[in-house]
């Protein structure tokens, strides 16, 4: 067989089992697809292309259905990641207009790349060391009481309260803010613990302990911003799917429940020069996710942090890659400000 062909007729299976869950014969094939040779040289084809591992027979089924090797080179063929439509284009600008705090942004995008997928979308928090200063507030709670609270320039906002060992004013918070704020503006987060000492050493005397406590207070919240966290949504997809995990759906949710192995996976997946990622049933280190395909992309100031979906090995890769894409793409334009 030609490879040509070859390539034509998986692609035809991988589309046709995608859309219907059905074992594809090799009349289907013909009908829909006209591929312009006969049902006996597509029987031809299927028999080499399950001979090389990438489709097989389930059970007595006279149609094939793809295998993780079959998918993962129709994967590899996608030549261009296809943009949205102006109407998913759209969808997204309204569903993700508006929100400031990043909680809310992340929990809006993974809701929405959930309803453009109809799978589990998942998102990493940005690695906020890399992110830099947008603003810090000090704000009076006692006479020896400060919050302290600090603003990435992605949204994301800590605070603590901090205790003086001596009464504090407005005036000498104003001060000590902006001599931080001057020092300090577009900072990377993790570089405040080295930078902050400076500042507080040349500040006037009267006001070195109270700005030495706050500086403790900002260097304790940009050290905090390093964790390892996710939001995720429409694992109620996967119930609708139990048609696609022959085996269970319980280790995929355990897998999405304990987060530690969903975001280790996220993190250990390259992009490829399309700027997606994708991980395909047996291709995931965890065992539990066999039945389970990930695709995802990076987003954030320094492409910190991923975002994707996961699903079963039979989806739509196409319309994924490009939807999971997009929606990093807008979050990053969000986060960028």
């Amino acid at each position: 067989m030609s490879e040509q062909r070859k390539l034509e007729v998986l692609r035809a299976i991988v589309e046709d089992y995608v859309h219907s869950r059905e074992p594809v014969g090799s009349k289907a094939l013909v009908e829909r697809h006209h591929l312009g040779v006969s049902s006996a040289t597509i029987r031809n084809d299927m028999a080499a292309l399950e001979e090389e591992g990438l489709i097989v027979a389930p059970h007595t089924s006279a149609g094939r259905i793809p295998t993780d090797k079959g998918y993962r080179l129709f994967v590899d063929r996608i030549s261009a990641v296809k943009p949205l439509s102006a109407a998913e284009r759209r969808a997204i600008h309204s569903l993700l207009e508006g929100p400031e705090d990043l909680d809310d942004i992340l929990e809006r995008t993974v809701r929405l790349l959930s309803q453009l997928t109809n799978q589990v979308a998942v998102v990493q928090y940005p690695h906020l060391d890399r992110a830099k200063v947008r603003h810090i507030e000090f704000v009076l709670l006692g006479p020896r009481q400060v919050l302290v609270v600090l603003i990435a320039d992605t949204g994301r906002v800590e605070q603590k309260v901090v205790v003086a060992n001596s009464d504090v004013t407005d005036e000498v918070l104003t001060s000590i803010r902006s001599r931080f704020l001057h020092d300090t503006l577009g900072t990377q987060l993790g570089l405040l613990p080295q930078i902050l000492p400076g500042v507080v050493a040349l500040m006037p005397s009267a006001e070195r302990s109270i700005a030495l406590a706050l500086a403790h207070g900002l260097a304790a919240l940009a050290a905090g911003t390093r964790d390892e966290r996710m939001v995720m949504a429409g694992t109620a997809n996967l119930a609708r799917s139990n048609v696609d995990f022959p085996l269970t759906i319980g280790p995929i949710l355990e897998a999405l429940e304990e987060q530690v192995v969903m975001l280790r996976l996220l993190t250990d997946m390259a992009e490829d020069s399309r700027g997606v990622a994708v991980s395909i049933g047996r291709e995931n280190p965890y065992n539990g996710l066999s039945e389970a395909s990930v695709v995802a992309t990076a987003y954030g100031p320094g492409a910190s942090a991923k975002i994707g979906i996961l699903g079963p090995t039979r989806m739509d890769y196409p319309t994924t890659m490009s939807a999971v894409r997009a929606v990093a793409r807008y979050l990053s334009r969000i986060l960028a400000g």
